[in-house]
């Protein structure tokens, strides 16, 4: 395998033992033997700047729950589900995938939040976000693309603060919140549909100019 492919490969099982050992050096060694890998080579492909990346880490798992969704989560699955649907369940997917790793992700979360792994941060919950929106269909090229994802991305994170201290049966609280987060995004959204609406039907240049020169205070 090659170091990208090992990285893949290990994940997972890095993160099981992140539930007991956080995400560490002895978390990869026990991954590593699990795996029949060569310990130097499972450090070789999560070394960072300073030593063993902690981000590595935990952005390869990530990347297994993104590859692993992509696979199951399929157009013909998703298809005959409405917008909503396809979200909800995309988002409830990644949540099924990491139960019983709810201290692995705990640990996760805390060690994304340090201000020196924020922009990577960011970026990794860009990608997830982004991912389930063109699993949805999504085709927006306007600056909808990007609000978009922007709100996916923030319903996700709040979810997954739910969902690691949710206890109730079958995580029902986290799956009501989800619900109630996804509906609140979806009447803004149609709200916004119908007044962008209203807009361009009474479009006026005169009044758009006026708005030039004399700016909305």
């Amino acid at each position: 395998m090659t170091l990208a492919e090992l990285r893949l490969h290990l994940a997972p099982l890095i993160a099981d033992a992140a539930i007991f050992d956080g995400w560490s050096e002895e978390a990869l060694a026990m991954a590593a033997d699990q795996a029949g890998v060569d310990r130097d080579v499972a450090r070789l492909a999560f070394k960072g700047k300073s030593g063993l990346s902690q981000m590595a880490m935990i952005e390869a798992w990530i990347a297994t729950i993104d590859r692993e969704m992509a696979e199951r989560m399929t157009p013909e699955k998703l298809g005959a589900m409405k917008v909503r649907e396809r979200i909800r369940s995309l988002v409830q997917f990644r949540l099924d995938a990491v139960r019983g790793q709810e201290e692995a992700l705990r640990r996760a979360t805390a060690i994304m939040a340090m201000p020196q792994n924020a922009a990577a941060s960011l970026k990794t919950g860009w990608s997830s976000a982004d991912l389930m929106w063109r699993l949805a269909g999504d085709t927006a090229t306007d600056w909808n693309h990007y609000t978009k994802r922007t709100i996916l991305a923030g319903i996700y994170g709040a979810t997954l603060a739910v969902f690691v201290s949710d206890e109730s049966e079958d995580k029902q609280e986290t799956r009501a919140f989800l619900d109630r987060r996804i509906d609140g995004v979806m009447k803004f959204e149609k709200a916004k549909a119908q007044y962008l609406g209203r807009e361009r039907e009474s479009f006026s240049m005169m009044r758009f100019l006026g708005r030039l020169r004399y700016p909305v205070r």
